[in-house]
């Protein structure tokens, strides 16, 4: 499946490797919400979305590899009839005469530059998809301090609700409590989150600067990666073509010849192969089905204005502190299971949910049917605000 977009010679032009270099993240894309839409009925598939990063790294792995094998080039390249080729530099006395192409040679690429273009290919991406999350997380957890406060702040015990502590409450602990493992991986995060700003900016200005000067014909590498690895992206020729399939043929018949055992092993072993290579063979169809059905989904339900117009989400704020008891009045016993009304142990216990106190509910309800006040923090309160507790500490 060949798509050319103009140009001349077997260079390619700047649309056809943007398009190239896209196309994993609109798989990703295609495939997140593919795998939401089944996971409504198949509440299992939640699994695969919550390593979502390890499923689409494992997924590309086995498509570049593969791909790399046969075609000399990444999933995406040879989707648009590209190829590797490894670039031999000669220099010349008049070099600075010549032009750009001269002295350049253009070869196959060789076995570690398959490998080395598989780790650029899926490898970085994927650890930096992790960095970006660790970076997501503690920008929330700034926001969160900058907004609302570091919510380490402690209160009196009596000024809560009297039930069992709330895991937020649980989870709050100071550093010295911390092991020494959790404290290198708290570290490890402020440094990343730190750090991967600059690192994520010099990428992108790389990225930047490269793309531009292989749109001005200035440089024939399109990306700092193709530049470290030694590689030029130039179009397939019809012998390449011929010569691709005929190596796929002749891998295909080396990997049965070294099938070992009985013959019925051997047929099974050669049908499950032959699966393989079908299943290798028809995903570029359908994954590519796969992306434009989604980017059609995507532009009709939602336009490009409603994208950027959308408000920003900001993470919940954390709930206000309790109110505190006031000193005009009823004071608070000691035992924390004693009705601060009648001194005894809490019958039928029933919060005031103006305060959060609990007591029991003859006498919250008779005091607040009379004085119309919570009697510890003397807050308004009506017969309404009171709720029954099925479970008490």
């Amino acid at each position: 499946m060949l798509f050319q977009v103009g140009g001349q010679g077997t260079r390619p032009t700047f649309f056809e490797m943007a398009a190239a270099q896209q196309l994993p993240s609109s798989l990703r894309a295609a495939l997140t919400y593919s795998i939401g839409v089944m996971a409504l009925r198949r509440p299992i598939l939640h699994k695969v979305l919550d390593y979502e990063n390890e499923f689409f790294a494992l997924l590309m792995l086995v498509l570049e590899t593969h791909s790399m094998r046969t075609t000399d080039a990444s999933f995406s390249e040879s989707l648009y009839g590209l190829r590797r080729r490894t670039v031999k530099l000669k220099l010349k006395k008049d070099a600075l005469h010549s032009s750009s192409t001269d002295g350049i040679q253009l070869s196959g690429i060789e076995k570690h530059q398959r490998v080395l273009s598989v780790v650029f290919l899926v490898v970085l991406p994927y650890f930096k998809s992790k960095l970006h999350s660790i970076y997501s997380r503690e920008r929330e957890t700034a926001v969160r301090a900058s907004l609302w406060g570091p919510g380490d702040e402690s209160f009196d015990d009596a000024d809560y609700l009297d039930v069992a502590e709330s895991p937020v409450d649980q989870t709050r602990t100071s550093d010295q409590d911390l092991s020494s493992r959790e404290r290198i991986l708290q570290g490890a995060k402020k440094i990343i989150a730190a750090c991967y700003p600059w690192i994520h900016t010099g990428h992108e200005g790389l990225t930047f600067a490269y793309q531009t000067l292989y749109l001005l014909d200035a440089t024939g590498f399109y990306s700092l990666g193709l530049h470290a690895l030694g590689i030029q992206v130039g179009r397939a020729t019809g012998q390449e073509l011929m010569d691709a399939s005929s190596r796929i043929s002749r891998m295909r018949s080396r990997e049965r010849e070294r099938l070992r055992g009985p013959p019925w092993l051997k047929k099974l072993q050669g049908a499950l192969l032959s699966c393989m290579y079908a299943a290798l063979d028809y995903s570029q169809t359908g994954l590519i089905a796969a992306v434009f059905v989604f980017k059609m989904m995507e532009w009709w339900y939602q336009s490009a204005e409603e994208r950027m117009s959308a408000p920003t989400i900001y993470p919940p704020p954390p709930p206000p502190p309790a109110p505190k008891a006031a000193k005009e009045g009823i004071p608070l016993p000691s035992d924390r299971t004693v009705c601060p009304l009648c001194s005894e142990r809490r019958a039928n216990p029933s919060v005031v949910t103006v305060s959060g106190f609990v007591f029991c509910y003859g006498c919250i309800f008779k005091y607040v049917s009379q004085y119309k006040l919570c009697p510890v923090t003397l807050i308004p309160a009506e017969v309404e605000d009171i709720r029954r507790l099925f479970h008490d500490m």
